[in-house]
């Protein structure tokens, strides 16, 4: 977790960030020091406790911008552990308790006043959050807005989640929605989304930290464009998003409750191997280089340096069962909460230490290279150069000759990787180790290149461009 504030000048009033970078969202804690309230809270509620501690505040609100499709929310369970009231859109059927706002409607939280504004798009009944504090006048001033889903740092979340037939019209309610928020604060206002930092819930992404009305004003396409054009260029760039959150809206319109975090059993060599050979996923969780030098065969490598739930959410098959190995317990414990975060509450088992004590026959190790060494290596002989980027990362650029199966689907594919040495590259390497290691537990041989790909062309490697793509990283 990464925190910092952000006070507004000339009040009392404190915004402090909750990052979530493995997810690419944000949280916030706002209060006056007396009072708090939390926006979007990640299922992980200790980070807000323990925040609500240090800062010697009380939680009062709770408020959800929206049912989220990227992550489980903490909203009930933080507002249950704390009796703060929870703040959700009235029209959202969910199954539980809460205060149910509408447009317009002003929540109280000690000297703040916050307002609620209808703002669909990311889904229909998408609210933000105008905050208002007196800042010396005499009467509330807004200084702030918790935008969710709705207006981002020089982007706009996506308006694709709920089905193609829902597209269009969400679309045009996100234009319109950016507009009313402009339109209703002042330029000098802060904008606080929960999107936007690398999640597949916005449209595009930014290498803004900070931001504001007035900014986004002069810069965010969607206040720049008129509608028409938003439209067709946001619906142009938009690409695939991870399979599980098809499993999120459910689960958050349940309520779900606060998460153990209590380590699974251990288990042992022979135990891995049991549940390997059964299908089940035994998950490395160490960094991908390590991973390629020795490995428990069978094992998958989804590095915790990475965006770890992300991809292990968007590839395994919902309800596998899953075991995690880790350097240490504590590496086991990160995994663990990133993984409560997206819904998968259960792991089978865990063990830690190295892949020595995790195996009882050899290692299996695969070679890393880099797009170079690929350069090389064709002049002699041929190899299969498997690219797992995403079709739009293919098509705006890649390696002549490259067979292009993106890293989400290649669970389901792996059958149609053509025959012969493999060497697997992604946008920086991360995606590349996921997918030679499915390919390394098939029993291909492989090799990853670990390497960027702003380097194949440098490296002699012909490439094929398409200038209407756009370029993405890991």
């Amino acid at each position: 977790m990464t925190q910092s504030s952000a006070v507004q000048s000339g009040t009392t009033v404190s915004v402090v960030p909750v990052e979530t970078p493995s997810l690419g969202d944000r949280s916030y804690l706002a209060h006056d020091g007396e009072v708090a309230f939390v926006v979007d809270p990640q299922r992980d509620i200790d980070r807000f406790t323990s925040l609500l501690d240090e800062l010697g505040v009380r939680l009062t609100h709770v408020f959800e911008t929206h049912i989220h499709n990227d992550y489980v929310t903490g909203g009930r369970a933080l507002a249950d552990a704390t009796g703060a009231t929870y703040v959700v859109n009235a029209d959202d059927p969910v199954s539980f308790e809460r205060l149910g706002v509408r447009d317009g409607d002003v929540i109280e939280v000690g000297s703040m006043q916050v307002t609620a504004v209808a703002t669909p798009g990311h889904t229909y009944t998408h609210l933000s959050y105008a905050l208002a504090h007196d800042t010396g006048s005499g009467e509330p001033t807004h200084v702030a807005v918790f935008s969710g889903g709705s207006l981002l740092f020089g982007a706009t979340g996506r308006p694709d989640l709920l089905g193609p037939e829902h597209t269009d019209a969400l679309v045009r309610h996100q234009h319109a929605s950016a507009h009313r928020l402009a339109d209703l604060l002042p330029d000098t206002a802060e904008v606080f989304p929960t999107h936007g930092f690398g999640s597949f819930c916005s449209a595009s992404q930014s290498d803004a930290t900070a931001s504001t009305i007035g900014q986004e004003r002069r810069s965010n396409p969607v206040l720049t464009q008129d509608e028409e054009t938003y439209v067709r260029e946001l619906l142009a760039g938009l690409n695939a998003w991870p399979t599980y959150y098809a499993h999120m809206a459910p689960a958050n319109l349940a309520g779900p409750d606060a998460p153990s975090l209590e380590l699974p059993a251990l288990a042992d060599a022979t135990e891995l191997r049991r549940r390997i050979e059964a299908g089940e996923w035994v998950v490395d969780l160490r960094n991908r280089t390590t991973f390629a030098a020795g490995h428990a065969p069978g094992t998958l490598n989804f590095g915790i340096d990475g965006q770890f739930a992300t991809y292990l959410g968007w590839l395994i098959e919902w309800g596998t069962p899953l075991t995690l190995l880790g350097e240490s317990a504590d590496q086991v414990a990160e995994a663990q909460r990133e993984l409560v975060r997206i819904g998968i509450d259960r792991l089978e088992a865990h063990a830690t230490g190295g892949p020595e004590q995790w195996t009882d026959g050899p290692l299996a190790s695969f070679e890393t290279a880099t797009f170079a060494d690929l350069a090389q290596v064709r002049h002699h002989r041929e190899v299969v150069v498997l690219d797992v980027r995403r079709d739009d990362e293919y098509a705006s650029s890649h390696v002549d000759g490259a067979v292009n199966v993106p890293l989400h689907a290649l669970t389901r594919s792996l059958a149609d990787v053509p025959a012969g040495e493999v060497w697997v590259h992604c946008a920086g390497g991360y995606r590349a180790s996921i997918g030679a290691s499915l390919l390394s537990a098939g029993g291909r041989h492989v090799v990853a290149i670990d390497d960027s790909f702003d380097n194949a062309g440098s490296s002699g490697l012909p490439l094929v461009s398409d200038p209407a793509g756009e370029d993405a990283t890991d």
